[in-house]
């Protein structure tokens, strides 16, 4: 359960009020230690991650006060380990990067270790490739110490370029030594990116399970969301709808009603019609009335889907009867693609279509009732190349008909440009 906002404040305000009674170095009383402060953004910082986006602010509080403590501090502050890691933790938890760079600067006493900042430094600068197997090396070494866990996921992104199975050996590890807390957030969510590129995807199906059931309410759920629906449209087949439910099954009905409607749009656009119909119609199993909003949204892709099937009369109604206003510029682009299409196939041939020309004898191969190869657009089959004759002579194309594949063609080409819109 989320923590509440005065609840998140207290706590961190408690956190930060015992700190100032611990006994400090002379010339530093009255300030409060940086791993004291790091205390208190962990625990902020969690409670984002476990659903208390109200914490926000105190956590940019949080990341402010430490920089100006770890700039302020005295040199002797830092013969503490403990302000060391704080240190280095700060900095990979979304800190200012200048401000080890300034520290390790200053470290004459050798209290850093050097190895781990210089590292630090390449990669918080954009060159973490270049240290991969240093930084590996490094996140076995502390794997028990308090950096360990964030060494891990720093491992992990910088070892998905050139192994992903390491980077997700690194991810496990930094979950599995920092439960509960935006470590292994991070690191499971950054887990289904890579299980998704790589095609694992029963790994990807059992991380995408555990981050529903732990981070659900996180702000970065949006983008676990994105990554499942792109999992269970590309692989449905491999994954099952048993899988989709107990991944969906942590979630409220209004958050599963969210996440039916976006795979049921990218399976419509991806012609996955029997995922498109399912999503759909579990999305309006779980809505409330049946005229507008999410509804609306269902009967859409269902209706979509449902184009290439027999009935494609019903479905034509069915999006057709949708309201205008209930649909956003981007659905109503679609359904009007869709209508097009439907449109296309309910109009019946034209009867002086159904007859043939003169025909014209086939320059091709011996046989000419077996051409050695398909000519041009293969796709478009027969009716774009002139159809074969038992005699070996070819069909010359009735012009209204070709009128007619023309316009299927431009309302397809038009389809593409939409799709290519949707899928930036």
């Amino acid at each position: 359960m989320a923590s509440s906002p005065l609840r998140v404040l207290a706590i961190a305000t408690l956190l930060l009020g015992t700190a100032l009674t611990r006994q400090v170095p002379a010339q530093d009383r009255g300030d409060l230690a940086p791993h004291s402060i790091l205390r208190s953004l962990q625990f902020v910082q969690d409670s984002v991650v476990l659903g208390d986006h109200s914490a926000g602010e105190m956590q940019r509080f949080l990341l402010a006060k430490m920089d100006e403590r770890l700039r302020t501090a005295d040199p002797s502050v830092f013969d503490d380990p403990r302000n060391v890691d704080a240190a280095l933790i700060y900095a990979m938890s979304g800190g200012n990067p200048a401000t080890l760079e300034y520290l390790a600067s200053r470290d004459v006493a050798g209290n850093f270790d050097s190895r781990v900042a210089d590292a630090l430094r390449k990669y918080l600068g954009g060159k973490g490739t270049l240290v991969a197997k240093s930084i590996g090396a490094m996140a076995t070494e502390y794997r028990d110490q308090k950096i360990g866990p964030y060494l891990a996921l720093v491992s992990g992104n910088v070892s998905v370029a050139h192994d992903p199975k390491e980077a997700l050996a690194f991810y496990d590890w930094a979950r599995l030594t920092a439960p509960g807390t935006i470590v292994e957030e991070a690191a499971l969510r950054r887990s289904v990116a890579i299980s998704l590129d790589a095609g694992l995807v029963d790994q990807g199906v059992a991380y995408s399970r555990k981050y529903a059931r732990r981070f659900v309410h996180s702000p970065y759920a949006s983008q676990f969301v994105d990554l499942f629906v792109d999992l269970v449209v590309k692989h449905y087949g491999q994954i099952h709808e048993e899988d989709l439910d107990a991944t969906v099954a942590f979630m409220d009905a209004d958050r599963r009603r969210e996440v039916f409607l976006r795979i049921a749009r990218a399976a419509a656009i991806a012609a996955r019609s029997d995922l498109a119909r399912l999503a759909s119609e579990r999305a309006e199993a779980l809505a409330g009335a049946p005229t507008g909003g999410p509804e609306a949204l269902a009967r859409l892709y269902g209706g979509l889907a449902n184009i290439p099937t027999g009935d494609v009369a019903e479905a034509m109604r069915a999006i057709t009867d949708i309201p205008q206003d209930a649909l956003s510029p981007r659905d109503r682009a679609l359904r009007e693609a869709a209508q097009a299409i439907a449109e296309q196939v309910l109009n019946p041939p034209a009867q002086a279509s159904l007859g043939q020309a003169i025909p014209v004898k086939l320059n091709g191969t011996d046989d000419a009732g077996t051409p050695a190869a398909l000519p041009g657009d293969e796709v478009a089959g027969p009716a774009a190349s002139g159809e074969i004759s038992p005699d070996g002579r070819a069909v010359e194309i009735d012009p209204e008909f070709q009128t007619f594949v023309d316009s299927g063609r431009s309302k397809l080409s038009a389809i593409d440009d939409l799709l290519k819109e949707e899928d930036p």
